[in-house]
């Protein structure tokens, strides 16, 4: 594929996903405008999220990826996503402290800088853009999915900021539903335990209902933000530039120089998870418990935007 037919098929790839964001995004703002939904709808689309749509997906993904087979072929992909991802946390926290003051938006920011769209848009893209590596992108992004789960959602979405945590808040915080599909997901996927055919049509019923949902909350939750305020705000531009800019590129610096990479499966894979736009779940999990999130909603905007003329760029330099 020529270098500028393959920028178009990632430019017209990820204009169908912004489409289909940004419909479903107006449906919920328009609804909530119009007075159709209630007035609670966002919290009571948020517990949906967090108790049973997300935890689908976690569970689902997990059953379908996390095999003995995977895992066997595919250590070297799974060592250097998660080495990747911890390297990524420590300069996430350290930014995060400089776009913001108060402990709570400090995790927003930190969870958005660690965690790209890596799922909705990044299996978009890199399903039409490099299919041939899905199944490596797929394993790549398992210590990612992990992490998230693990730390993200409970220790930065969901714990009290307001007061230290204890040991026992900071393991009550992993007890959620989340963790709770992972980790059945991870021993029916490993141990290959043989499903009923209904239960798995629940778990992909559930599972394709989490993106449009937490669509239509994002526009249910713009609707109640200060618009100006918050897409007039310089640290929420300079977040999704250095997601969408500066991450990208000094990663496509830095691999030149580690030998691992010239593994070209395993450099697009890095690549396409890093390259996406901020993530949703900065909406999704605070909303449920009644937090602010005017910044997670302009991240999540405003990214997504600006990620129509970053990403084809991206994938353009390394052809």
């Amino acid at each position: 594929m020529k270098r500028s037919e393959a920028s178009m098929t990632v430019f017209v790839s990820t204009l169908n996903q912004i489409a289909v964001l940004f419909s479903l995004i107006a449906a919920g703002f328009i609804l909530a405008k119009l007075g159709i939904l209630p007035e609670n709808a966002s919290k009571t689309l948020a517990k949906l999220e967090n108790t049973i749509f997300l935890p689908a997906l976690v569970m689902g993904t997990f059953i379908e990826n996390f095999t003995v087979e995977r895992i066997r072929s595919a250590w070297k992909i799974l060592l250097v996503s998660l080495v990747m991802e911890l390297i990524a946390i420590p300069v996430a926290i350290g930014l995060s402290r400089l776009l913001a003051r108060d402990k709570y938006t400090q995790n927003i920011y930190t969870y958005g800088l660690c965690f790209a769209n890596f799922g909705f848009m990044g299996n978009a893209v890199v399903s039409a853009m490099f299919p041939e590596i899905f199944f490596e992108y797929l394993i790549f992004t398992l210590p990612m999915w992990t992490i998230i789960y693990i730390w993200g959602v409970p220790v930065l979405l969901m714990s009290d900021t307001e007061t230290k945590p204890t040991v026992r808040s900071r393991l009550k915080s992993f007890a959620n539903p989340m963790l709770i599909g992972m980790l059945i997901g991870m021993v029916i996927g490993l141990f290959g335990i043989p499903m009923p055919r209904f239960f798995t049509a629940v778990v992909d019923s559930a599972s394709a209902c989490m993106s449009p949902v937490a669509m239509i909350l994002t526009g249910v939750t713009v609707l109640g933000i200060n618009v100006k305020k918050t897409f007039t705000d310089w640290r929420i531009y300079t977040a999704s530039v250095v997601r969408l800019v500066v991450i990208p590129l000094a990663f496509i610096g830095i691999s030149r120089l580690i030998p691992v990479f010239k593994d070209a499966a395993l450099f697009q894979s890095a690549l396409c998870a890093l390259a996406m736009p901020l993530g949703i779940n900065t909406i999704v999990v605070p909303s449920a418990y009644g937090r602010d999130t005017s910044a997670a909603a302009g991240m999540a905007v405003i990214s997504h935007v600006l990620s129509l003329i970053t990403i084809p760029i991206i994938f353009s330099m390394v052809g």
